[in-house]
């Protein structure tokens, strides 16, 4: 009887070892770690970087500096061109507009004969120019150095040679722009000016 208790124990024991074998579940646990780059790339302004501001005031003499130079290949048919340039000078902005207001000056300093128009008309409101300090604008000029018109001399040289061209700043006062090279200017000093435009 005591074997008979034995050998069924020893059943019982081998059961249990095969189930235990058999029907157990390993469960595994698997960590994944992921990375993610990303790349930022931060723009810097250079130091002495400069902003642009529109300007609010016309550009007085003070701040301008002038010159009024042939344009090359211009001259045809008894007619030739010059360039008006001004530039800004000041430490602020300022603005020019329309066609410049003109006086012709000869050898000695003395005025000449100047007629400004514009050509073709000038719009009722003409843009603004904005000028930045070391910006420019210009206006060119078509007009007649060598063949006499009405009010001219009816011999020789039609006007005395303009040396200077000083112009009347929109903000005030006056600057003086030489010409180059000199020239007379026929129909008594008649000047046919687009309006201004950026250099």
């Amino acid at each position: 009887m005591a074997n008979s208790q034995g050998v069924r124990a020893a059943v019982v024991i081998l059961a249990v070892l095969a189930l235990a074998g058999c029907g157990g579940t390993t469960t595994q646990t698997v960590t994944q770690t992921v990375t993610h780059v990303r790349t930022v790339t931060v723009t810097t302004t250079a130091a002495g970087t400069t902003t642009t501001t529109a300007a609010s005031a016309p550009c007085a003499a003070g701040s301008l500096q002038g010159s009024f130079d042939v344009v090359p290949g211009s001259p045809g048919a008894g007619q030739i061109s010059y360039k008006l340039t001004l530039t800004n000078t000041g430490a602020t902005p300022c603005y020019v507009s329309g066609i410049p207001q003109v006086q012709l000056l000869g050898t000695t300093g003395g005025a000449l004969p100047t007629s400004a128009s514009a050509e073709p008309p000038a719009p009722a409101n003409p843009p603004k120019v904005s000028l930045q300090h070391g910006g420019s604008a210009v206006a060119e000029a078509r007009f007649s150095p060598d063949v006499n018109g009405t009010g001219d001399s009816t011999t020789g040289q039609c006007q005395p040679t303009a040396t200077v061209l000083r112009v009347t700043a929109q903000g005030g006062g006056t600057l003086d722009a030489p010409i180059q090279p000199p020239t007379p200017v026929c129909e008594q000093g008649s000047l046919h000016f687009r309006v201004f435009s950026a250099s």
